[in-house]
């Protein structure tokens, strides 16, 4: 007797086991299928062979894959070198593994652009040397990766400038260039802990700069336009043809061109005692000093009579001086920012001024700009940097402001630190953090027309006096500001709905002044990858709101600040200020008066009632561990 069997019940039950199967293995992928994932992207793979499902990444001899580095378990290198490897390093699968922190491409066949390194902003070492690599490098290709101590470029096809956010990675130790085409200046380097640097047989020119010439020489031969130590000296420059060559004179081994110098040295045209600041641009923190020349005057231009600029003055100073006193001064710049320069002269009389030069105003006639810097010349408060001169050319404009020789918050809180200098503790940042706010709630009420009376504030724009009080420079300066210019650039911390739509609002004054309190709290980057080796461009706030408020004194809080035995209550409550001017609905974000008014009832230490309404409110989450291996070798 036959029976009718159907195999259709068995083969779903057979499909409904290995869909439950998949779903309770869960969401997160494991090791094995990322590194799978990441072998699909690449070609020629037959050195790879061990990488398959039969074996484990880091199942020890003879399970481990080749090339697989791992500590405890986690894969925390993968060192494929001299392989015959082609294709796609895919950083976003990369990014999925957790605890790496090295990665080592070194003698394959890789070509075309540079990959997304800093999707991966946790690793330690990056050797790429000896492929095919070409193109130019992004100037932030390395932002926020402040783990970084080994990169090795070298020997490869890469064009254009070194990257600044290399020159600003504060653990730096090795880097290796050579054999590229680089072009362009060497940037000013921010680590003094450099062991190896080799950026020898590139096309660059100028001045090598004064952190990098204890370096052997052997490090910079074959850019035949490079001079200074341990080189020979550079060229004295020719005697300028214009006042405007005065910059030139700055910039001598640069070789400006005689236009731009010559404007600078009109620009240059301020005299006063004291003056201002060094413009940075968002994504650095520190300032470039070159060789200090003497600026000279010239009354030539292209054979043409140059005429002689004034300075108009802001307020009654003793010690005014005019054009030519300026053109005497010896003078260094300081930085270049996305709308101009800034340059430190000394005057005759030992007296320091700062000079800005801003490209992007040729749009504002000559009244209009006269009568708005009146405006800001008659500005008057404790935590405002004042304006204390300017000079009108239809072509450029020069800004004079005091010199403030303690340098800039950003500079503090990132850079390079003396020995002798202290950190900045608690009590000192909730001083800056209330300085700052008491000096944007003067300029909502005497600028209450501008659509952002700040629009400008960034760490770098703030300025510490000797005692730490907090002077904003920068500000008002919208109206005179080419306006397509000044929707693209000028906000330095980019809230969503600018990010969105382009459009400077009071409200992108609001998420600025909170992202820079939590800039101010945790130490960190605005701009950096805050999620340890995942791949977003995650913004301060939404990191900071990623940590469960019990995590923040560990995770969050700077540890140089210091004071959370006795204030962590009114750490925690500047915090949430901060969440609170960085909240993305635009229509739920704190209006400036308000934030002002609630850092005003901060205090240094907390009181009893501080401890038990905030240990109360306090959220709970998931602890996370951040290793802390040896960098990869």
């Amino acid at each position: 007797m036959s029976h009718n069997y159907s195999p259709w019940p068995l083969i779903f039950l057979v499909i409904i086991s290995v869909v439950h199967i998949n779903v309770a293995s869960g969401a997160k992928p494991s090791q094995s299928e990322i590194l799978l994932e990441f072998k699909n992207s690449l070609r020629n793979v037959t050195a790879l062979g061990s990488w398959n499902t039969s074996t484990t990444p880091c199942g020890g001899s003879p399970g481990g894959w080749v090339g697989v580095i791992c500590i405890n378990g986690d894969v925390w290198g993968l060192q494929l070198e001299g392989m015959g490897l082609m294709g796609t390093i895919d950083m976003d699968t990369l990014a999925k593994l957790p605890h790496l922190r090295g990665i080592s491409f070194m003698n394959n066949h890789f070509d075309g652009a540079i990959p997304k390194i800093k999707k991966l902003s946790a690793l330690k070492s990056v050797f790429l040397s000896n492929n095919q690599f070409s193109g130019e490098i992004e100037d932030d290709a390395f932002s926020g990766m402040v783990s970084l101590k080994k990169v090795h470029l070298a020997h490869n096809k890469f064009s254009g400038g070194v990257p600044e956010s290399l020159a600003l990675l504060p653990r730096i130790l090795e880097l290796r260039l050579e054999g590229n085409h680089f072009k362009g200046q060497i940037p000013e380097f921010r680590a003094t802990q450099l062991q190896s640097f080799n950026i020898s047989n590139n096309n660059l020119e100028g001045p090598i700069p004064e952190s990098l010439r204890k370096m052997e020489l052997t490090s910079f031969s074959g850019n035949k336009n490079l001079c200074g130590a341990p080189l020979g000296s550079c060229p004295r420059p020719k005697k300028p043809t214009t006042l405007m060559m005065v910059v030139v004179g700055i910039v001598v081994a640069l070789a400006l061109s005689a236009i731009i110098v010559a404007f600078i040295l009109l620009r240059c045209s301020k005299c006063q005692t004291t003056l201002v600041q060094v413009e940075t641009p968002p994504s650095k923190v520190t300032c470039r000093e070159l060789d200090k020349v003497k600026l000279q005057e010239s009354n030539t231009e292209s054979g043409k009579k140059v005429e002689q600029g004034k300075l108009y003055y802001l307020r009654n100073d003793e010690n005014k001086c005019d054009l030519k006193d300026l053109l005497k001064a010896s003078a260094e710049i300081l930085g270049s920012g996305y709308f101009g320069s800034s340059y430190k002269a000394v005057l005759v009389n030992g007296s320091s001024v700062v000079v800005k030069r801003f490209r992007h105003m040729n749009n504002v006639g000559k009244e209009e700009f006269q009568e708005h810097m009146r405006r800001l010349g008659r500005l008057n408060h404790p935590n405002l940097l004042p304006f204390v001169a300017y000079y009108y050319r239809e072509e450029e404009k020069l800004l004079v402001t005091d010199f403030i020789d303690n340098g800039s918050l950003a500079i503090h809180l990132h850079g390079n630190h003396a020995r002798d200098q202290p950190r900045l503790d608690w009590a000192t940042r909730l001083k800056i953090i209330k300085g700052i706010a008491k000096g944007l709630a003067y300029l909502y009420t005497e600028l209450p027309t501008l659509i952002a009376p700040h629009s400008h504030l960034k760490s770098s724009n703030v300025l510490l006096s000797k005692s730490f009080t907090p002077l904003l420079t920068d500000y008002g300066l919208v109206p005179l500001i080419n306006q397509e210019i000044a929707q693209a650039l000028m906000v330095a911390y980019k809230s969503p709905e600018y990010k969105q739509h382009g459009r400077i609002t009071k409200k992108t004054d609001v998420w600025s002044f909170g992202t820079l309190i939590l800039e101010i709290l945790t130490g960190k980057f605005p701009t950096q990858n805050l999620q340890q080796g995942q791949a977003s461009d995650t913004d301060l706030a939404s990191w900071v709101n990623s940590v469960s408020q019990e995590e923040w004194e560990d995770e969050v809080f700077d540890k140089e600040m210091g004071g959370t035995t006795n204030s962590k209550w009114e750490m925690v409550k500047l915090l949430k200020i901060g969440l609170a001017c960085c909240e993305g609905d635009v229509g739920k974000r704190w209006d400036m008066k308000e934030a002002v008014e609630k850092i005003e009832e901060l205090k240094e230490k907390d009181s009893e009632d501080d401890f038990y309404s905030s240990y109360a409110s306090e959220m709970e989450s998931p602890s996370r561990q951040l290793s802390d291996e040896p960098s990869f070798s």
